[in-house]
């Protein structure tokens, strides 16, 4: 579970985060929705040491963030960033990348090391890339090996920034599956995603940022009752019951 209370957080003058409230449950799914600019990658990275908190705190499981070395906190949180940039090596070894915070002097790779990539890439469906070069995979690829490597760090806690980018439909649904999976299995998944239907399908909590603060929080129901898609995206989100389950599609509001 993470907590972060009061926050304000920001980069020299610049801040960021304004007095920034909401809870990460155990075993479920809390995206973080919000226009460009919102704050949600800074609140990202403020959970993961990355960015000066000048206020408030936060807690991870409760560990105080500010009070742990970049070791620890990388037992406690695996983090997929959104952009990264493509490394000369292969994806097997990418994936073994996420066993890093594990290893002591000298850095070797443990028999252990390898199995738990290894159970990593099988659960992603990447086994058979991992002699291939990253620059010889698509995009949606790189994406799988970047979340194998994510899940090889066996973390109590996963933190992922837009992780269905480059990801195709198909992909996308399978990585829904997959989030599932991780919540069943009590870990803390926090999100961060552009896609609203997409966020409504799969979350238990929702939280919207608007100018650096937490606008409104709630679950998927809760928010779709409330104005908040109109109030930051200037559309309407409507919810249809089918025999697979609630599905939602966007209603553009009238203009005049």
């Amino acid at each position: 579970m993470i907590e972060v209370k009061n926050v304000c957080a920001g980069y020299g003058r610049n801040q960021v985060l304004h007095d920034v409230n909401f809870v990460a449950e155990q075993g479920k799914i809390t995206v973080i929705i919000g226009s460009n600019g919102s704050g949600k990658s800074t609140l990202l990275k403020a959970l993961l040491g990355l960015v000066p908190v000048n206020g408030g705190n936060i807690t991870v499981e409760g560990a105080a963030v500010n009070e742990m070395t970049r070791a620890e906190l990388a037992k406690k949180i695996a983090y997929l960033p959104q952009g990264k940039n493509i490394a000369d090596i292969s994806a097997g070894r990418m994936v073994l990348h996420g066993r890093f915070p594990y290893l002591k002097y000298p850095r070797k790779y443990r028999e252990e090391d390898y199995r738990i990539a290894e159970e990593a890439m099988k659960q992603m469906g990447i086994s058979s890339f991992a002699g291939k070069q990253m620059a010889e995979l698509s995009g949606g690829m790189r994406q799988k090996v970047y979340i194998a490597m994510a899940l090889a760090q066996q973390t109590p806690v996963i933190v992922m920034d837009e992780p269905t980018t480059y990801l195709d439909i198909g992909q996308q649904l399978k990585f829904s599956g997959l989030i599932k999976q991780l919540s069943e299995s009590r870990k803390t998944v926090i999100l961060v995603l552009h896609d609203i239907l997409l966020a409504l399908k799969i979350s238990d909590k929702i939280a919207a940022m608007k100018d650096g603060k937490i606008f409104r929080c709630g679950t998927p129901e809760e928010m779709l009752a409330s104005d908040i898609f109109y109030t930051l995206y200037g559309v309407k989100v409507k919810a249809v019951q089918t025999d697979a389950g609630m599905q939602y599609y966007y209603e553009f509001a009238d203009t005049e």
